[in-house]
Formats: C-alpha cells, sequence, structure tokens
C-alpha cells in the first residue's frame, strides 16, 4: 500500500510558527507532525509514503536525509509550482511511478481512522474514489459530502454557505484512489480535486463515502493546534507521551497545568503555565503567566509578563519583561514579508 501525503502547503494560518519551517514539520506532542501522520499510515499498512513538497522542501529532505520517515520508505516529489490538490496528488504520484491503488492524505490532519475500513469499503463497491468522512458542528468550512444509503457520494459541495448544506458531514482528507483518477488530472496546471476531480468522478457514480466518528482535526490553525495538545492529554487521539519533557527545567514554585513543555525548557519562580504549548529551549521568566498560547523553540518571555489568549510567538523571539500580549503575534504581521 502506497500513500501520497500534501505537505507543500505555506501554513499561513499558522504563522509566525511557519516562517522558518512548513507546519508538518511543528512538534506535535514533542513529535513531527508529520511523523504522527506518517505512523498512522504505517500503523495501517501503508507500506511506502510520497511526500508532495512545494513549500521549502529542502527542510523535509534535511530532516530525513536517509529517506525514511517514521520507519516508512519515503519519496520526495517537488512541485516545480503549487498545482492545487489534485495537481499535487498527480504529480507526486507520477513521479513516484504508482500504478495500483493508493492513499492520499492531507498532511496537517490528525486522526486515529481505522484506514484500513476505508480501503476494504473501496474494494468492495468497486470504486475509483472512496473519501473518508467526518461529522462537524458547522461544515460550511469545508466540502460536505451527501450520501446515498448504499455509500455512494451524491454530490461534492465545497464550502457551501453558512445554514445551506445539506449534511454535517465533510471531507476528512483521506482518500482511497484508482490510478485512473489520475486520467482526470491535467498535468503542469492547478488543479482542485474537490472542486473539479471529485464532482466529475461523482456526476459518473464511481465515489463512494465512508462516514466515521474517529478523532479527527486540522491541525492548521493555532486554535487548532492547542487543540490537539489538549487532546493528547485527555487521551482523545490514543497517544502516551508525557507533556512536560524529562529534561525541562521548573522551578518549585511555578504552576504547570494541561500544558505540554519541551526539552530543555526552563520556567522560572513564580510562573504560571495553563493550556499552552511551549516548544524546545523556551525560556519563561519569574512571575510570567502564558495562558492558551503557543511559544516556538529558543523563545523567551520576560519577567513578569502575561500572554494570553491564543498568542503565537515565532521561533527565537525574546519578550521584554512585562510584555503583555492577548492574542498576539511575535514576531508581528507586517515583518513577515520580509522573514
Amino acid at each position: 500500500m502506497q500513500a501520497v501525503v500534501l505537505v507543500g502547503g505555506f501554513g499561513t494560518r499558522l504563522r509566525p510558527l511557519t516562517l522558518r519551517i512548513p507546519k508538518q514539520l511543528l512538534p506535535v506532542a514533542h513529535v513531527p507532525m508529520i511523523e504522527r501522520v506518517v505512523s498512522h499510515l504505517a500503523d495501517s499498512g501503508v507500506t511506502e509514503v510520497v511526500l508532495s513538497l512545494g513549500y521549502s522542501p529542502g527542510t523535509f529532505i534535511d530532516r530525513y536525509p536517509a529517506g525514511v520517515c517514521a520507519g516508512l520508505p519515503v519519496h520526495y516529489a517537488v512541485e516545480p509550482e503549487p498545482l492545487d490538490t489534485a495537481g499535487a496528488i498527480a504529480f507526486a504520484a507520477r513521479s513516484a511511478g504508482i500504478d495500483s491503488t493508493f492513499v492520499a492524505v492531507n498532511g496537517d490532519v490528525l486522526t486515529n481512522l481505522d484506514l484500513r475500513s476505508v480501503w476494504d469499503t473501496h474494494r468492495a463497491n468497486d470504486a475509483v474514489a472512496t473519501i473518508a468522512l467526518t461529522p462537524v458542528e458547522d461544515p460550511s468550512r469545508f466540502g460536505v459530502v451527501p450520501l446515498h444509503p448504499d455509500g455512494r457520494v451524491e454530490a461534492f459541495i465545497e464550502k457551501p454557505p453558512p445554514g445551506t448544506a445539506p449534511s454535517n458531514w465533510i471531507n476528512a482528507g483521506t482518500y482511497v484512489l484508482e490510478p485512473a483518477v489520475l486520467d482526470h488530472i491535467v498535468a503542469g496546471r492547478r488543479v482542485s480535486i474537490e472542486r473539479e476531480v471529485f464532482p466529475e468522478l461523482v456526476a459518473q457514480g464511481s465515489v463512494y463515502g465512508v462516514p466515521s466518528e474517529s478523532y479527527w482535526v486540522d491541525a492548521g490553525t493555532p486554535a487548532a493546534y492547542l487543540q490537539v495538545h489538549a487532546d493528547v492529554i485527555a487521551g482523545r487521539l490514543g497517544l502516551a507521551d508525557a507533556p512536560v519533557s524529562d529534561s525541562a527545567v521548573i522551578d518549585a514554585t511555578a504552576k504547570v497545568d494541561r500544558s505540554f513543555v519541551g526539552a530543555g525548557t526552563v520556567i522560572g519562580p513564580g510562573a504560571l503555565v495553563a493550556g499552552s504549548v511551549l516548544m524546545d529551549g523556551v525560556r519563561i521568566g519569574a512571575g510570567a503567566t502564558v495562558d492558551g498560547s503557543i511559544v516556538a523553540a529558543d523563545s523567551v518571555v520576560g519577567d513578569s509578563s502575561v500572554v494570553s489568549g491564543g498568542t503565537v510567538i515565532g521561533y527565537g523571539e525574546k519578550l521584554v519583561a512585562g510584555t503583555n500580549t492577548h492574542d498576539g503575534r511575535h514576531p508581528s504581521p507586517e515583518t513577515w514579508e520580509d522573514a
């Protein structure tokens, strides 16, 4: 079983964390997100992964120079230009010489979906494409997928206006595809699988959906990134990772609550860290508060500072003593174009 993993996006919603690295290399419970995704694929029977690269491809190649990620052999397919979802899948599949049934997944989706059941359903229906589906409260931000009682997809409605969706089952970003799908994707131009390819295949009656209540989250925003870590702590994702690294140094008078603390991080006297993610090598000063926020590696939060409300502090930033920031971004957006 081969899998194409889409990791070519710019990760703009997670800036400034993604100014230096792609979002799939951000840590999720101390382990890069891409390794979480690939590990799940391996557990599902995938034997080879093709990474469809776009933004900063060298960072992936440098991280896994031996061509192995989470124990699986990796083929790198670097897009010459952004090709959108279908274009990226086709480019990667052709680059790797895929000529049999394969899996395609979004590299920023974390799930414990039973991928084998999707594969088996695909085979049983002799489908050209099978889409894993997940329920959400507000489907207006996603691709809504109403199903016929026999499991056949009746329509593919991308991001319907609020209140108009015929279903709350959405495209979960995991597909089982036949090579014939590639014939519907013109090489060398941007092609959306959600807006172009799937609607065409649905009209031919060859697409099926598999609803699942499995854990699922698109970790592409700061709020979702924090939620994933809260879910790990609560045991919803099935990961047993210790929230606080053994090499972190936490003063006896400091308090850490519902947070991940990375290797080599130091939390000073009287500090409070709650519902947050501190990556490796962070320094939290005396009396500082970090609440519901993300602090990237090697950053410093000065004494008596208050960081709250979904603030995101990028790599190597230094907040001076007494800083008060709520839902802030450091460095500020005005500097991002030059970063």
